[in-house]
Parts: C-alpha cells; structure tokens; sequence
C-alpha cells in the first residue's frame, strides 16, 4: 500500500491541483482519458429559475 508521499503527480495533476486550489469557489468538470486529466471546465454561471407552484 503506498503512503501519500509515495505519489508521483503528472505536470496535468499538479495543474488541475493549482487550479482547484485558486478558485475561491465554483464548480469544475474534469474530462479524463487513460486515468488522466486532459481537460478542466470552469463552470461559469448557473441561474435558478423560480418554481410555478
């Protein structure tokens, strides 16, 4: 089992980890392809609609 000091980030993990880290806050979506990073989005804007009821 390896200890988290054992881990070897990619140049695109330590990238997503400097973008997570400087959004004070949001959402992303991360696109994945051979178990790693190739894309982050930002998502920008979402509006709520009030309900008819």
């Amino acid at each position: 089992m390896q200890n988290s000091s054992d881990i070897i980030l990619t140049k695109a993990e330590k990238q997503l980890i400097q973008i997570i880290r400087s959004l004070d806050y949001g959402e992303v979506r991360v696109m994945i392809k051979d178990r790693n990073p190739i894309r982050v989005e930002e998502i920008r804007k979402s509006i709520q609609l009030p309900s008819d009821k």
